[in-house]
């Protein structure tokens, strides 16, 4: 879902759509500024241990009440690892190490999603487990008894 740009934000001008660079995009007639709209990313972290893996319960819509991957975007500058092992924090209390990328998912699922969701596998350096931030519960679950999950790339990554 691409944001719907009206006016320049260098000179103010009303934007016109013209082909450029293989696409429709908004382009200021006054000043040639053109519109590129920048991907959003996010980053999460795949945490097991002795055959569970720990998801957290979403507060926020989309998907409240289901669970997912301890995850959220990218700040612009930030490193992606970084920013999973912070979300992970801020959700579940837990320090974390991101150790390497699982993958990377292409595809927004949701009007406010991430275009492109970095994985990594992580390992628990310390802290207590307790959900916070857009969590309300962080739980270690059985791969053969995984709760309802929110996410498609949540559900690729666990092998469902």
């Amino acid at each position: 879902m691409e944001q719907q740009i009206n006016y320049c934000p260098r000179c103010g001008t009303a934007v016109t759509h013209a082909q450029k660079f293989g696409r429709e995009r908004p382009v200021c007639p006054q000043c040639g500024w053109i519109y590129f709209a920048d991907p959003k990313v996010a980053a999460a972290v795949l945490i097991e241990g002795d055959s569970r893996v720990l998801l957290v319960r979403r507060v926020n819509q989309p998907y409240r009440g289901l669970w997912t991957l301890p995850a959220g975007f990218v700040d612009a500058g930030e490193d992606p690892a970084r920013a999973a092992e912070r979300e992970c924090l801020e959700e579940t209390g837990l320090s974390v190490r991101a150790t390497h990328v699982l993958d990377v998912i292409a595809g927004r699922e949701h009007d406010r999603g991430a275009d492109f969701i970095v994985v990594y596998h992580a390992e628990v350096l310390s802290g207590n487990l307790s959900p916070a931030d857009d969590a309300d519960r962080a739980e270690w679950f059985s791969m053969d008894q995984l709760p309802p999950l929110a996410f498609d790339a949540t559900k690729k990554i666990l092998g469902g």
